[in-house]
């Protein structure tokens, strides 16, 4: 099996490389810089095949991935700057929903299967029940979230061999995330206010490579929920784990989201049911926990 995948330079795109790698399988990488431009940390994805695509260019799209010659597509390229997508909607608008048509329109022509990385934040993140993965979209939040969706739409438009898997609270060795950022904080700080009115689940992006390989070893198309187990907390809870296992004396402090005014609202409930994945004969992510002591043992 040989699959093309996007956002290399980002968290999840270096993981699914170096999963590839190690199951036996062939990746090519790509990403907009003209090489590889992730971390260097000799990994597998650090000298794999590379290929510099500005996704929104659809006729660099198809050249790209037409001459690759791979058997699929793991879409993790996108915008991900949440409050500046708020001003800049239309190169949001133009990676996120143009982007993923390109690639989209192409796995349909070529008849090969694609995963479609979205995110919680295509739902309006009203209530306390966990979203299904095939509960309507109403009305995401803020303009990211409501271009993941368009390309969504996309993805579903073009072809039947899709799984879009929305995915929350990523993080990564590959990059900035919310765990980073405590740690760093933490170094000059000893009292930390952090929301506690956003619940959700981690998603470390090393067990998530496993899983979207898994998928391409399957037919098994549609729409899924993945984070790590562990039940649902707040960031509020995280951070304090978070500086609990990495043995760091800090006070974390709740407060509400209102008290932290952003450009773009955050939704408050992101709980995602999983339960499809087991349904479906899918092995579920460990522990966020678990995850979480991993990571760090990696990155301290």
């Amino acid at each position: 099996m040989k699959l093309f995948v996007t956002g290399v330079a980002g968290q999840l795109g270096h993981d699914v490389m170096n999963e590839l790698n190690k199951r036996g399988y062939e990746g090519v990488g790509s990403d907009l810089a003209p090489e590889y431009s992730g971390i260097q940390d000799s990994t597998a994805v650090t000298t794999m095949p590379y290929i510099s695509v500005d996704i929104t260019d659809a006729s660099a799209v198809e050249k790209a991935i037409t001459e690759a010659g791979v058997d699929g597509v793991v879409h993790c390229a996108a915008w991900t700057a949440v409050d500046a997508a708020e001003d800049q909607v239309e190169m949001c608008r133009k990676v996120n929903g143009e982007g993923t048509e390109n690639i989209a329109r192409m796995c349909g022509e070529m008849d090969i299967p694609i995963i479609y990385l979205s995110t919680d934040y295509v739902f309006d993140g009203q209530g306390t029940r966990p979203w299904e993965p095939d509960d309507p979209v109403v009305q995401p939040l803020n303009v990211y979230g409501q271009t993941k969706y368009e390309g969504e739409l996309a993805v579903e438009k073009y072809t039947d061999k899709y799984y879009i898997v929305r995915i929350a609270w990523v993080f990564g060795v590959n990059g900035k995330n919310f765990i980073k950022t405590m740690l760093n904080l933490g170094k000059t700080h000893d009292t930390l206010t952090v929301v506690d009115d956003q619940i959700g689940t981690p998603t470390y992006t090393y067990d998530l490579a496993r899983l979207l390989v898994d998928m391409l070893e399957k037919e098994e198309y549609g729409k899924y929920h993945v984070t790590n187990e562990g039940g649902y907390i707040s960031w509020c809870d995280f951070a304090k784990e978070i500086f609990r296992q990495a043995g760091m004396n800090v006070t974390v402090t709740p407060v509400s989201s209102d008290q932290y005014p952003a450009k773009a609202k955050r939704p408050s409930n992101s709980r995602l049911e999983k339960k499809k994945l087991t349904e479906h004969g899918f092995t579920r992510l460990p522990d966020w926990q678990d995850a979480l002591a991993r990571y760090l043992k990696e990155i301290m």
